[in-house]
């Protein structure tokens, strides 16, 4: 018989899973976002610049550090785009991410 200690722990451990995939795939999305945007910045190593948009994604709860560093990098190097356009990339990559992740 299942004890209400086995389902309290039970769910204690899906939340915890939940967690973790849900940093995974936050963390991929940004990860996706760098490399578009190294592109744009005509970047030679795109997956260094990536790492620092992870990075910089600790900086603060939510995604505005995330795009504020983009956009402020997008601004210093005169690429037309702007913080609507880095909110609508990781609206757009945050489905990939999860695909990319499930598939993992």
């Amino acid at each position: 018989m299942v004890t209400m200690n086995d389902r309290e722990k039970a769910f204690e451990n899906k939340y915890a899973h939940d967690q973790e995939k849900k940093f995974r795939v936050i963390a991929r999305r940004n990860k996706l976002t760098g490399l578009w945007a190294a592109g744009l910045l005509g970047k030679a190593d795109a997956d260094a610049y990536a790492k620092e948009v992870v990075a910089a994604d600790f900086e603060e709860a939510g995604d505005e550090d995330v795009v504020r560093k983009v956009a402020a990098d997008f601004k210093a190097a005169g690429v037309s785009a702007g913080e609507d356009d880095v909110r609508a990339k990781l609206a757009e990559l945050l489905p990939v991410a999860i695909d990319q992740i499930e598939a993992s």
